[in-house]
């Protein structure tokens, strides 16, 4: 039975009324990286001002090291991502196909530190960062963002393991497979939503971190973008141009990862949300 004309009307207006309260902000920034100077308010309301100018955005390219923390940042949050994905992929598919002492006992510890902010783990994991000699380094970091995102990524895995059948992976070993040629041909492949759904889980949280970037780097050349952005933020004064330009670009490379694996995400949210 189709719904009335005007319940559909209804539904598409308060759609486009979050759509608009959600885009807002973005064309707003947009705005503020066109204006000349670093002019925060503007009389003109209009999305392009009548001045615009990209001179923001040129002198993030010229005149700041804006591609150095491009590239720190990329790399970062690509070793985290791979990292992640690896460890998350094995160690799922241990706590759901193996049973071990102390399993259940595991799992719940790792549930147990999602339950805390991130921010009440900094202070011990930056003194094993620093008796390991490895503040102001990448690797440090690296340490950083995967010990807080991999608890997560391992309970998600699991949970995409758990919905495949183990029947695939004996007969597979029937067919001549070793274990590992079973997980890696058979169970893998049918996993790669949930693959997804923790690599893009692990690039966000390496990607836009800025409270622990700040501990463990302190040269301006080794900034990541989130630490980048906050050196345009002065106690006196705020380049707000070079701020709204860069935030732009910085959002960039989230959007192409989303829409690059929008396909995956719907099935894979769904997916691995199974109970044991």
């Amino acid at each position: 039975m189709r719904e009335p004309r005007l319940l559909t009307a209804v539904r598409h207006l308060v759609l486009l009324l979050f759509v608009g309260i959600a885009v807002y902000p973005v064309l707003n920034v947009l705005s503020i990286s066109l204006r000349p100077g670093n002019r925060l308010r503007s009389t003109d309301l209009s999305l392009i001002p009548d001045n615009a100018t990209i001179a923001s955005y040129v002198q993030l390219f010229t005149e700041q090291p804006f591609l150095t923390w491009l590239g720190n940042s990329l790399l970062v949050s690509v070793l985290v991502t791979l990292t992640g994905v690896v460890l998350a992929s094995v160690g799922g598919y241990a706590f759901s196909r193996f049973r071990f002492v102390g399993r259940e006992f595991s799992m719940l510890a790792i549930l147990t530190t999602q339950m805390f902010p991130a921010t009440m783990l900094l202070l011990p994991l930056y003194i094993l960062i620093a008796k390991l000699h490895l503040v102001n380094t990448f690797i440090g970091l690296m340490i950083f963002y995967t010990a807080t995102a991999l608890p997560f990524c391992v309970w998600q895995m699991k949970g995409f393991y758990d919905t495949i059948p183990p029947s695939l992976e004996e007969a597979a070993r029937i067919d001549g497979c070793s274990r590992f040629q079973a997980f890696r041909l058979v169970i893998l492949p049918l996993a790669l939503p949930g693959l997804v759904i923790t690599a893009l889980f692990s690039f966000m949280t390496a990607w836009s971190e800025y409270i622990v970037a700040a501990q463990v780097l302190q040269e301006r050349e080794m900034f990541t973008l989130p630490l980048g952005l906050k050196s345009f933020q002065a106690s006196m004064s705020t380049e707000w141009g070079l701020y709204a330009a860069a935030s732009i670009l910085v959002s960039i490379p989230v959007v192409i990862v989303f829409v690059s694996l929008s396909r995956y995400l719907v099935s894979g949210l769904t997916l691995g949300s199974v109970k044991e």
